[in-house]
């Protein structure tokens, strides 16, 4: 029997304030990684690693939401009436036509489901881990924690987890903090309270956009950040508008629909008319109010819809979303509430004096250029306002970017000319920095400088 207690359900929830050492001692795992047969016990305990960890309903849970709705239980109420009054025409057409309605919208989910699981299994990310002291490729939905995943440019990262390892690793966290930067990733330990500073920590949904390394994979699916606010939001989805509308319809007629019943059979006991005579004219007054053709058209309607957005290989898991998908006159996709891109654009380049320069620009356009390592945002927005040619300038050598040092600097000739051009941190610049050039002069970068330079950067 397997237990339910691991360590790695027990680990605090900043799990990256906890030494790896420690890590590696609580979730039984270290450089060689987990055994096989270790792996599959927990898979079979903390499940796949999918950040949708929801699982497709079953069909009765299906019925049951589809019977809540009040015009199919109105519906539902006239035909047993009718079919305990004796009218098996009414019990007949009413049952058949909510069954073939009812029945049309759960295949067409269903087979949604079916196709969005296969389009998922198709598209399947595969990580690299170590198990058993071997290097293996594995899908990501199967890591557990206690896993060593092996990182490198362009991977995504698969879970959440601590570096026990990086060479220059930068991750991409746009998807979690909005923030276009790469965020810098190290094995130091690290005692920030929040995620978005935890430089040792890794989330689910970022990818790696520089150097490589290991993690350790701490939680997987639903258990991740990034799984909790997919759960949250799937458990708080909201009806849709077609949904409320027709929930809306239905508690009208119903309303409605006893009113005039009610009344009516007042109105013939009043008139003393036989009490059976007039419980029977009441019921068929109530049949005859109720729409029992308005779910099938509906139905049928959306479904026709369906399939027409199927050949232009568009997935539609819900009938009801199609009704908001054609009311809809803008779409505005949002991650952080600012509506940003995740994308850095230049929007000016000055001189210490902040008059526009060409000048700055084009010495930031060299180092860009010339750099041997990936290309950060801040080079590709740099590249992008630049469309100056090499004018002559070629590489000569290269300092990396590093922790230490925070900037990056390209030895750069032409002719008899050399330059070092430096990209950083503009603490790290400017304490580098002996003079500020005005107007082609050389001032030294004293007292009186220092502020404005300063101040400028801080803007």
């Amino acid at each position: 029997m397997i237990e339910q207690s691991t360590p790695a359900n027990t680990l605090a929830a900043e799990f990256w304030q906890t030494p790896k050492d420690e890590l590696c001692r609580a979730l039984g795992s270290g450089p060689e990684g987990l055994a096989q047969i270790e792996a599959n016990r927990r898979l079979a305990i903390f499940g796949a690693n999918r950040a949708d960890a929801s699982q497709n309903r079953s069909a009765l849970r299906k019925l049951g939401q589809r019977l809540w709705n009040p015009l199919i239980a109105m519906l539902l109420a006239a035909a047993l009436v009718s079919g305990l009054s004796g009218d098996i025409g009414s019990f007949a057409v009413i049952a058949t036509v909510l069954s073939l309605s009812i029945t049309l919208d759960i295949v067409q989910e269903h087979r949604a489901e079916l196709t969005a699981e296969a389009l998922r299994e198709s598209v399947a990310i595969q990580a690299d881990v170590v198990r058993d002291g071997r290097d293996m490729t594995i899908s990501v939905t199967a890591l557990v924690p206690g896993d060593v995943v092996k990182l490198r440019i362009g991977d995504l990262i698969p879970a959440d987890g601590v570096v026990l390892d990086a060479q220059e690793l930068q991750v991409n966290e746009a998807l979690m903090t909005g923030e276009p930067f790469p965020a810098f990733k190290t094995d130091a330990p690290c005692s920030a309270a929040l995620p978005a500073d935890a430089t040792n920590a890794l989330f689910a949904g970022t990818s790696t956009v520089g150097g490589s390394g290991k993690m350790l994979v701490v939680r997987t699916g639903g258990r991740t950040r990034f799984g909790a606010i997919a759960s949250a939001m799937a458990a708080n989805a909201p009806p849709t508008a077609l949904e409320e509308g027709v929930q809306g319809l239905g508690l009208l007629i119903l309303r409605l629909t006893l009113f005039l019943t009610l009344f009516v059979l007042m109105a013939h006991l009043v008139a003393q008319r036989p009490a059976m005579e007039s419980f029977l004219f009441a019921v068929a007054l109530a049949v005859g109010l109720t729409p029992e053709l308005l779910p099938m058209v509906m139905t049928v309607t959306l479904a026709r819809g369906a399939l027409r957005m199927a050949e232009r290989k568009v997935i539609v898991k819900r009938l009801s979303a199609i009704h908001d998908l054609g009311a809809m006159d803008t779409l505005c996709v949002d991650k952080t509430g600012t509506l940003t891109e995740a994308r850095i654009t230049l929007e000016a380049h000055i001189d210490p004096q902040d008059r526009p320069s060409d000048r700055v620009l084009s010495f930031a356009h060299l180092n860009s250029t010339f750099q041997a390592g990936v290309r950060s945002p801040l080079d590709d927005a740099i590249l992008s306002a630049s469309h100056d040619g090499l004018d002559g300038w070629a590489r000569l050598s290269e300092v990396p970017f590093d922790f230490e040092r925070r900037c990056l600097s390209v030895l750069v000739a032409r002719n008899e000319e050399h330059m070092l051009i430096a990209k950083g941190a503009p603490e790290s610049i400017l304490s580098r920095c002996v003079a500020v050039e005005i107007d082609g002069l050389a001032h030294p970068l004293d007292a009186a400088w220092q502020p404005r330079l300063s101040g400028s950067l801080e803007v």
